[in-house]
């Protein structure tokens, strides 16, 4: 049995390498399958609301914007990767292509969400893309031939890993994880009262890490979460309109009612985000 033989023939620096990437990849698809807010917009977790705050600092924001008209499917598809690599790792299928699916991920997330930590090596994604380097090096260096032959026995094998990873989501929903409670904070600045002048919009980041949108009247300061409550894109403020359009799905918010939805494919409001006058600054509470 491949599964077997391929334990047994490997040297044992490579079969702690191999659970330890097979199995923390399958955790990473258990941990999104039941998270209950990874693929509902609007929530602090969602997949689009994620992929907005990763725009933020990202040498890659250009492709994650363009990705968030199209954030839950990519979610979807992120969340059955992960299983499929995993349990393609553990059981000995397509190993290499697995490996190089994995280093392709790991890369992707460094330069999405880790770019710029500092120093480099507590960014664990791209710790994790040399692991998958390696591992995929050492696998395509001494393979014989393609593991994905196509016949009946590659068929089915192929599509037992399919089957574990649409498995894995599915028992993954049915085992929903608790929210955890918010950490509370103190205020952080985000302007200058002096810099911020009367009926001029803001854009920040809030504590989220998602973008919002700050608003000055002669009554005081407002704020809402600049990702649209549709799919997770980023809204954007029109002074002749004066409300907050999306440039996606073409959703319509008015930030004077309430972030109340005008117009679009949703009829979620924008949340809210709380913002405060504190001395010479506005800060979010």
């Amino acid at each position: 049995m491949k599964f077997k033989t391929s334990w047994k023939n490997q040297l044992w620096p490579l079969r702690v390498m191999r659970f330890w990437l097979g199995v923390t990849w399958i955790y990473a698809g258990w941990d999104k399958a039941s998270d209950p807010g990874f693929l509902t917009s609007g929530s602090t977790t969602f997949i689009g609301t994620q992929l907005s705050a990763y725009a933020q600092n990202s040498p890659i924001d250009f492709l994650l914007n363009k990705s968030l008209e199209h954030a839950t499917q990519i979610g979807i598809f992120v969340m059955l990767a992960e299983f499929a690599i995993g349990f393609a790792t553990l059981i000995w299928i397509a190993p290499t292509w697995a490996a190089f699916g994995g280093f392709a991920m790991s890369i992707t997330l460094w330069l999405a969400s880790s770019w710029n930590v500092q120093p480099y090596f507590f960014a664990s994604d791209l710790a994790y893309a040399v692991l998958w380097l390696s591992y995929f090096l050492f696998l395509f260096g001494s393979r014989r031939k393609s593991n994905l032959a196509i016949d009946r026995r590659g068929f089915i094998r192929i599509s037992s890993v399919a089957a574990l990873a649409i498995a894995g989501a599915g028992i993954g929903k049915l085992f929903p994880k608790e929210k955890k409670a918010a950490v509370a904070a103190g205020p952080i600045k985000i302007i200058k009262v002096s810099d911020f002048a009367i009926g001029k919009t803001h854009n920040f980041t809030s504590k989220s890490g998602t973008p919002a949108v700050l608003f000055k009247t002669k009554t005081g300061v407002y704020a809402y979460s600049a990702v649209c409550t549709h799919e997770g894109c980023t809204v954007a403020y029109n002074s002749a309109s004066k409300n907050l359009q999306c440039g996606c799905h073409g959703a319509v918010f008015d930030p004077e009612n309430g972030g109340k939805a005008l117009t679009g494919p949703t009829n979620k409001p924008l949340p809210k985000v709380k913002v405060a006058v504190e001395g010479a600054w506005i800060v979010e509470a």
